[in-house]
């Protein structure tokens, strides 16, 4: 038998209430999509933790304060959060997102990918690393589409209300990046 899964919202409602286990078990939720989603936009794991624990910190005062508007929609509002943080950070520093981690490895590299000996992960970091840049050469609303669908898992409808724009215009959006992407790939000659 399987175990019922709580709702976002009865989570809210009992950790309001007092049970700081539920907050806990909200962000366990989560924490791997958006954590992955902030990764992408800043290019930067150690900075990528400070935005996903100020996040949770902006969530937590919110929540703490009765400002939260229940919808149904906590992801998407979490996910928001994070995105105005991104935004922020990039206004106050003004510099272009770094393509690796601290540590200088290729973010990427948190894909799981069944390798069968060296040369095959050689070819597959190179690969993705090339993916990337050809993901952050296409045109802004394309790309914010195809991170919003991929890396932070939103559906198109919530990626429209994200992004102000109609489902026709995600969608569309979501199109013409894999289009581009898809001649990049060809104009470079590589196959993935």
């Amino acid at each position: 038998m399987r175990k019922a899964i709580i709702s976002d919202e009865k989570l809210i409602q009992n950790y309001l209430n007092g049970n700081e286990d539920c907050l806990r078990m909200l962000i366990n939720r989560y924490q791997n999509k958006l954590y992955s989603y902030i990764v992408f936009l800043i290019k930067d794991r150690t900075l990528a933790e400070d935005v996903f624990q100020d996040t949770f910190v902006k969530v937590i005062n919110t929540l703490k304060n009765g400002k939260y508007k229940e919808e149904g929609k906590f992801y998407q509002w979490v996910v928001r959060i994070a995105r105005n943080l991104v935004i922020d950070h990039f206004r106050k520093t003004s510099k272009m997102p770094v393509i690796t981690d601290s540590n200088g490895n290729d973010l990427m590299s948190s894909l799981r990918i069944v390798q069968e000996n060296r040369e095959d992960e050689i070819i597959q970091d190179e690969t993705i690393v090339v993916l990337k840049r050809l993901i952050q050469s296409l045109p802004k609303e394309q790309k914010e589409v195809l991170v919003l669908r991929h890396y932070a898992d939103l559906s198109f409808k919530e990626i429209s209300n994200l992004t102000n724009v109609s489902i026709n215009t995600s969608l569309g959006r979501m199109r013409y990046a894999l289009l581009n992407l898809r001649k990049m790939l060809v104009k470079h000659n590589i196959s993935i």
